[in-house]
Order: structure tokens, then C-alpha cells, then sequence
């Protein structure tokens, strides 16, 4: 009994030495109508709108699809395990590509775990071995001296790393050290600004390691990694309350979440992000469904790291359609596009209906003459590959941006351009 009291003062002394991150409670009306835009994508079941950050997303929160859930895993199982077949007999692998990159691939993991699946098949094997055979090519790429670059992105191999340790894999201290090294060494940063997305992604994937001791030589530098990240994170945020940017913040906060701190103003910092996500909520800044993949997690007090073991008896509350808005006969809105690299410099007016996407302004755009562009698909929605004939090329994106100098956060599917207002398309690197 006094070894217990004496555990229990202890316990005490270390919660009150340690802040919490907590965010503010969100209406549950709201959230429920954050989780309702999800149900229209769970419609679209073909392998180039499949999501499995869907499936994770709705698994972590307080709601559920129904059978309408079922049948979205069913077709994750059948779109990855026909690609995964393909792949290794080498015949065509259209339509699978995408779905068969590291970051993907690992999402799909997570999915698996979500419905609390174990590993124990050669299906499992394969899955495994093959995200196991990224992590191996983008480390090569990187170098012995960490001259290079991964051929898709810190954030993948990140992601990648903390897929296999929710399933209890290891990888080789080798592996790991490529993302401490671009950890410690500020790789995350460019052009002054820190990538607060993939940080908190390499801090999930450094807790994970350190819950389970894997890659026990390296624990000093992980222990410190995971300071590390969480300092740089705290630093990154923004007056109005956001880590980065609104879109990067329901990471940075799970991250945070998994990673109790003393004297660093966590508590404060995360109650105040809350609250800047709340007033975005309520402004309906979420549209994406991949961004609200992330986002319900932590409105349920959950990040990715419950899926080490997660509760697949939990119970959820059963999400219906929303109720359709009145017809109504839109307003007309004029949007002028540039592309002042361009030879000639190109810049256009248009006029389309208010609510439209950018990606419907270039199709105008294109359809009227002297524009073209191309595409590709990710999870995240299409982004741009080429403007006017010129494609970007390594480490080139084409950045978009409302003029004069402000960067879009969203891309061309999600961004909603508002009367009067000058989008210009900018080749840049990274």
C-alpha cells in the first residue's frame, strides 16, 4: 500500500511537471459536419480516387460510414493487393503507380491497422518487404554523405518508417538515421520556411521507434530528435494560432499530442491552435478530403499512434448525408490568371460562377484558347506538371499564388478564387 501511495505522489509530481497538448472542445454538430464531406468521396471507388487516409481518418474519430465503410476497405484490399500482384509479375502496372508509392502504400498500412489487421500472411509479406524496398531506394538515393534528395519526400519516408513500427517491423538503424541526420540538420527548411507537415511526421515516426526501444543504439539521438521537433514546431507558430499553416496543423498537433513537455508553453500553444482551427471550421476552410483525414483525429484527442493498438469495439456514431441546399442560381465572378514567365507573358480574365475551383478556371482557361495544362494525380488531389507547354522539372514545382505574393495553401481542386481577385502560376524550386 505505501509502495503504491508512494507510485501514485510520483505520478503526481511528473503530471504536474509535464503540460499536456489539449485543444479546446469543438461543438459536435461541427465536427459531425466535417466528417459528413468524407461520405461523397467514400462513393468514388475507382483506384485513382481511392484514399486510404479516408478509411484512417474516419477510424480515429468518433464516427462511422457503416457498411458504406466496409465496402471502401474492401476495395483498398482489392486495388492494393491486384497492384502489389502486378508489380511483382511485371505486366502492366497502369493505375497503380500512384497507388504504389511509399507514402500510399503506407497509408494503406495504417488502414489495415485501423481495422486492427496483423500481419501473419505472404500478403502481409509482400506489403511489408515492398514499403521495406522504398525506404531502401530512397536511402540510396539520399547518399553515404547526405549530398542527395529522396526521390519523393522526407514526408513519405517519414510515413513509411512510422507504417512499419504501428505494425511492430523494424528497419535498419541505416534507415533511420538518414531522417535523424535531416532532422538535426535542418533539412526541412526551405527558403526560410519550415515544412511544420513533414516535422510532425518525422516526430510520429521517432515516438513510435522510442515506445517500442526499436533501433535501441540510436535512442539517444531519437530521444533528442523528438525535442528537437517539437521545439521547431512550437517556434513555428504563427500569431493566429496555427503551426505553419491551417493545413499543416492537425499534424503538428498530433505530433504534439504524443509528446508531453515542461516550461515549453505547450498547453498553451495547442489551446490556441485549437481555437484558430475552431474559427476555420466554422469558416468551412476544410474541404480536402485528406486534410480532414488528419483533422478528426485529434478533434477525438487521437493521433496515428493509436494504432499501435487500436479499439476496433469503440463505439461511433453513424454518420448520415447532409441535407442539400436549396437551388439557387449562382453569381457570376470575374478571375484573371498569369503567367508571367511564360514567353509572351500570359494573362487572362475570365469569368466563371462563384464557388468554382481553380482547376475549373484553367479548364476555361484552356477550352478559350492559347492555355494548356497538365496533371497528375495524388492523394491529395491533382497538381500541376506543366503550364503552357513547360514542365517542371527536378525539385521545380509550379507554386500558385493570389497576386501579389501570396502562396495558395490549397491546391487547384480545393482553392475557390473570390470576385476580382489575380492568381499567378510560378515555376520555383525547392
Amino acid at each position: 500500500m505505501e509502495l503504491l501511495k508512494a507510485l501514485l505522489l510520483l505520478s503526481g509530481v511528473f503530471g504536474a511537471l509535464a503540460e499536456l497538448c489539449v485543444i479546446p472542445w469543438i461543438d459536435s454538430q461541427l465536427v459531425e459536419k466535417l466528417g459528413q464531406r468524407l461520405l461523397p468521396w467514400m462513393d468514388q471507388l475507382s483506384s485513382e480516387q481511392l484514399n486510404p487516409s479516408i478509411f484512417v481518418g474516419l477510424r480515429l474519430s468518433s464516427m462511422q460510414a457503416g457498411t458504406k465503410e466496409d465496402l471502401y476497405l474492401h476495395n483498398l484490399k482489392l486495388h492494393y493487393q491486384q497492384c502489389l500482384l502486378r508489380s511483382a509479375s511485371s505486366d502492366d502496372n497502369s493505375g497503380c503507380q500512384t497507388k504504389l508509392s511509399g507514402g500510399s502504400l503506407a497509408l494503406y498500412l495504417l488502414a489495415l491497422r485501423a481495422n486492427c489487421e496483423f500481419f501473419g500472411s505472404r500478403k502481409g509479406d509482400r506489403l511489408i518487404s515492398q514499403l521495406k524496398w522504398f525506404l531502401e531506394d530512397e536511402k540510396k538515393a539520399i547518399g553515404h554523405n547526405h549530398e542527395g534528395h529522396p526521390h519523393t519526400s522526407y514526408y513519405q519516408y517519414s510515413l513509411s518508417i512510422l507504417a512499419l513500427c504501428v505494425h511492430q517491423k523494424r528497419v535498419h538503424d541505416s534507415v533511420v538515421g538518414k531522417l535523424l541526420y535531416a532532422v538535426e540538420h535542418d533539412y526541412f527548411t526551405h527558403q526560410g520556411h519550415l515544412s511544420v507537415d513533414t516535422e510532425a511526421m518525422a516526430g510520429l515516426a521517432f515516438t513510435c521507434l522510442e515506445r517500442f526501444n526499436f533501433n535501441s543504439d540510436l535512442r539517444p539521438r531519437i530521444t533528442m530528435a523528438i525535442e528537437t521537433v517539437r521545439e521547431k514546431i512550437l517556434k513555428a507558430q504563427a500569431p493566429e494560432g496555427y503551426f505553419g499553416n491551417v493545413y499543416s496543423t492537425p499534424l503538428a498537433l498530433q505530433m504534439l499530442m504524443t509528446s508531453p513537455a515542461s516550461g515549453v508553453g505547450l498547453g498553451t500553444a495547442c489551446h490556441k491552435a485549437g481555437a484558430s482551427l475552431l474559427l476555420s471550421l466554422q469558416n468551412g476552410a476544410f474541404q480536402n478530403p485528406m486534410m480532414i483525414s488528419q483533422l478528426l483525429p485529434i478533434l477525438n484527442q487521437k493521433t496515428y499512434l493509436d494504432l499501435i493498438f487500436p479499439d476496433c469495439q469503440a463505439p461511433r456514431v453513424m454518420l448520415v448525408p447532409a441535407a442539400e441546399d436549396p437551388a439557387h442560381i449562382p453569381e457570376v465572378i470575374s478571375v484573371t490568371l498569369k503567367v508571367p514567365s511564360a514567353l509572351p507573358p500570359y494573362e487572362q480574365t475570365l469569368f466563371v460562377f462563384a464557388g468554382s475551383s481553380l482547376e475549373d478556371v484553367l479548364k476555361m482557361a484552356q477550352n478559350i484558347g492559347r492555355f494548356m495544362y497538365g496533371t497528375q494525380a495524388s492523394l491529395s488531389g491533382p497538381y500541376l506538371t506543366s503550364v503552357l507547354g513547360k514542365e517542371a522539372g527536378d525539385r521545380e514545382y509550379w507554386q500558385l499564388l493570389r497576386a501579389p505574393d501570396t502562396p495558395l495553401l490549397q491546391g487547384i481542386a480545393d482553392y475557390k478564387p473570390q470576385d476580382g481577385e489575380t492568381i499567378e502560376l510560378r515555376l520555383v524550386r525547392w
